[in-house]
């Protein structure tokens, strides 16, 4: 038995149409989704890669800062170093302040001399082989001081009224907290001329009513005794391990 169809073909048609066209709208939106998502992972993915290339940047710079803070710090190092090796880690005003304080007024230094000695140098006791420091500026720079750890002499050259003023000198460079090893270098007997001058020319600025006999000119010069003196003794600021 043959089926007969009643349906035309234009509808038949249009129904396939229908079908393709929904089965390509179900596809292009399968794509569309597969295509937001591929976009969100990406933009996260584009995100995260920002994030290390900044943290990547930043550890840079951090590493740069690091090695100039590094460079600053070893030359700072550097300077700390020469400082502590020209340092003479002595205060001269104070020690010339217990000079005074230690010297009598019957005693008149003509000299003091700070002696720069190197720990180590066993020439350093050898007259010449050491540097002397002195308060004033010299044209030529040949001596200068040691580096590193140094103990200083004082050398202190004058005269005194009686060999006894040196004596108790020493005594108080001795009891003295500033000083040590304290060793007199020589102390010899002197003479000096002390003049007469008429009167009225005692001090300076100071004019005194002269007698009815007057003198202009000095009779004689009269020989005074005095005691030249040298010592020497080192700065009590270091102790020997």
């Amino acid at each position: 038995m043959k089926e007969i169809d009643f349906l035309p073909g234009w509808y038949k048609n249009g129904r396939r149409r229908q079908v393709g066209y929904r089965t390509q709208y179900v596809a292009l939106g399968g794509v569309l989704v597969v295509m937001v998502v591929w976009n969100f992972i990406a933009a996260n993915s584009i995100s995260k890669a920002k994030a290390q290339l900044a943290q990547v940047a930043s550890a840079q710079t951090s590493s740069r800062e690091f090695a100039d803070f590094k460079t600053q710090i070893a030359k700072l190092q550097k300077q700390a170093r020469s400082i502590e090796q020209i340092d003479s880690n002595i205060d001269v005003a104070s020690v010339l302040g217990e000079l005074g304080h230690l010297i009598d007024k019957k005693i008149v230094l003509s000299k003091v001399e700070f002696v720069a000695e190197k720990f180590a140098d066993k020439q350093a006791a050898v007259p010449g082989s050491s540097s002397v420091a002195r308060a004033v500026l010299t044209q030529s720079i040949e001596k200068q001081a040691p580096l590193g750890d140094v103990r200083f002499k004082v050398v202190v050259h004058g005269i005194a009224a009686q060999a006894g003023d040196v004596a108790a000198l020493i005594c108080k460079l001795e009891d003295s907290p500033y000083f040590c090893q304290v060793v007199p270098s020589f102390s010899r007997n002197a003479e000096v001329k002390a003049a007469n001058y008429p009167a009225g020319q005692g001090n300076a600025g100071q004019r005194e009513e002269a007698p009815d006999t007057r003198e202009s000119v000095r009779d004689s010069d009269k020989s005074v005794q005095i005691s030249e003196f040298e010592i020497s003794c080192y700065i009590a600021n270091y102790r020997e391990q």
